[in-house]
């Protein structure tokens, strides 16, 4: 179970890239989810194998745990509280199981049960400053539970499966992500016990992941199982949101520093992405629907009446992603990054909006860097520049992500 802790790279080639540091291994099922303690050399792990794991680093620069606490079922999810010292962790049956960790890091006390849902528990937040435990399951239901009294205050039914939630404590709204790819903000009143819904979003097309709120920019970011990842601009109140796209399979966590605006993003695809939020960026426009090619209006195939006439087969619509507009495959031929729109990678564009297009125009706003594991989870502790990554190979990686969190020029 101990971890092995490599020295760190000094060379130039580790500029603005993750280091690792070190690996925890040893734990018999999938860790489910991972944590740093801040201001502490240790590590809070949950599993599927029910065990509940605190690590801490020993004299020897290695990893042992000094907590293996085992519970009734798989756990699912968890939140730890560093202020309060307490320790939320989700289980598979539905069951929201409460401790509180010892100064010393080798003491952990069930304090409270919560019988909050009928389902897997998928999602958990705690807010010292208004003692609501949140939680959202498999059974469809966004729960609320007063810390105090432990007692079930509110629920809310979504229609799909409930993913993600995170929490802004000034509005007292919560972010409920679900499993068809839309979000839900959901205003909880100063009684605790009513609540109205705010509105919705819907800019995904695959399972919401994960959720993260920058409470200082009023910005909520956003990560799908369709690879992208969207930043909503909820402070501005205008409808902006900006798409991120460079992965190339399921993006599953996300976490942000606010100090050095770097949004670090993990997922399937074995990748860390690295997105300068502090640049410029442009909302991705609208695509238009159209029953012609908008640029050699050509009709498309479903046109049939244009095809009679013309007495030609119709084309296939695509859509730039620079103008988005409706064209056919012979006026979008090209293929260009569009960093400021978030396209990291090639995307279709239309011969106009490819001319267009100047050198400057294709600097990257973003890094990846192969982080060589499938990974499911992530942490980052912003204050120590450290992240850890937890994988589908049940090993823990950490990182230092000192170069990464480097202020950079906008």
């Amino acid at each position: 179970m101990a971890a092995e802790i490599k020295s760190k790279e000094t060379s130039d080639e580790t500029l603005r890239k993750p280091i690792l540091v070190g690996k925890i291994e040893g734990i018999n099922d999938l860790v489910t989810g991972a944590v740093f303690i801040p201001g502490e050399d240790g590590i809070i792990t949950v599993s599927e194998d029910r065990s509940i794991r605190v690590w801490l680093k020993r004299d020897t620069g290695l990893y042992w745990p000094s907590i293996c606490h085992y519970v009734a079922d798989s756990c699912s999810a968890m939140f730890y509280s560093p202020e309060t010292r307490r320790l939320f962790v989700g289980l598979n049956n539905g069951t929201i199981m409460e401790f509180l960790l010892s100064d010393d890091l080798n003491r952990i006390a069930l304090t409270r049960q919560y019988p909050a849902h009928q389902g897997r528990v998928t999602s958990l937040h705690f807010s010292p400053e208004c003692e609501l435990v949140l939680s959202c399951g498999r059974d469809k239901f966004f729960q609320w539970h007063g810390a105090e009294t432990g007692q079930r205050l509110g629920g809310y039914s979504t229609s799909a499966w409930c993913t993600s939630i995170t929490f802004d404590v000034q509005s007292r709204t919560v972010f409920i992500g679900d499993y068809s790819g839309g979000i839900t903000l959901l205003k909880i009143k100063n009684d605790s016990s009513t609540f109205h819904i705010v509105s919705s979003l819907k800019g995904h097309s695959g399972c919401v992941r994960c959720l993260k709120w920058d409470p200082e920019a009023q910005v909520l970011f956003s990560a799908s199982f369709d690879k992208s990842i969207v930043v909503w601009d909820i402070g501005g109140q205008k409808g902006i949101a900006y798409e991120l796209q460079g992965h190339r399979d399921k993006v599953q966590a996300i976490a942000y520093s606010g100090a050095s605006k770097q949004l670090l993003s993990v997922g399937s695809d074995s990748t860390l992405g690295v997105w300068n939020m502090a640049a410029k960026r442009k909302e991705t426009p609208e695509w238009s629907q159209n029953d012609y090619c908008e640029k050699c209006k050509e009709p498309f195939f479903w046109n049939v009446r244009a095809m009679w006439e013309l007495r030609k087969v119709g084309k296939r619509q695509h859509h730039c992603r620079r103008c988005g507009k409706a064209v056919c495959d012979e006026c979008s031929q090209k293929r260009s990054v569009i960093p400021i729109m978030g396209h990291e990678a090639e995307v279709r564009v239309c011969n106009e909006c490819f001319a267009a297009i100047t050198d400057e125009d294709r600097l990257a706003l973003a890094s990846f860097h192969d982080v060589k594991q499938n990974v499911i989870d992530m942490d980052l502790d912003a204050v120590a520049r450290r992240m850890l990554t937890v994988g589908a190979d049940r090993v823990i990686k950490l990182w230092d992500v000192t170069s990464i969190l480097a202020k950079r020029a906008t």
